[in-house]
């Protein structure tokens, strides 16, 4: 089957209306490492972004006004442990894991 032009724009439009902004979560992801390093801080990080975590990340707390999730892996990639909003969750010491934000 050919498609025209008129609609193959009309459906390139309604794609790109019907997606909405990338927007940042409001608030903080706090990520404890060690009792002898401070605290680590991200101030509202951007929807779909991928934060790899400190090599001695011990605890992942969500201070956000989203869902963060947190993933065995750098590049966020595969499912990840949904942390809510006022909730977090232990993130082994590696280096390995990652965060974004839904």
């Amino acid at each position: 089957m050919k498609f025209s032009s008129t609609v193959a724009a009309a459906l390139l439009g309604s794609v790109l209306l019907g997606a909405s902004p990338a927007h940042a979560a409001t608030g903080e992801v706090v990520v404890f490492t060690t009792e002898f390093e401070d605290l680590v801080r991200y101030s509202d990080p951007a929807s779909g972004s991928c934060v790899r975590l400190p090599g001695t990340a011990h605890v992942l707390v969500n201070l956000t006004d989203a869902d963060v999730r947190l993933h065995a892996g750098t590049r966020c990639l595969g499912p990840g442990v949904t942390v809510a909003p006022d909730r977090g969750w232990h993130a082994p010491p590696s280096g390995l894991f990652s965060f974004s934000v839904a």
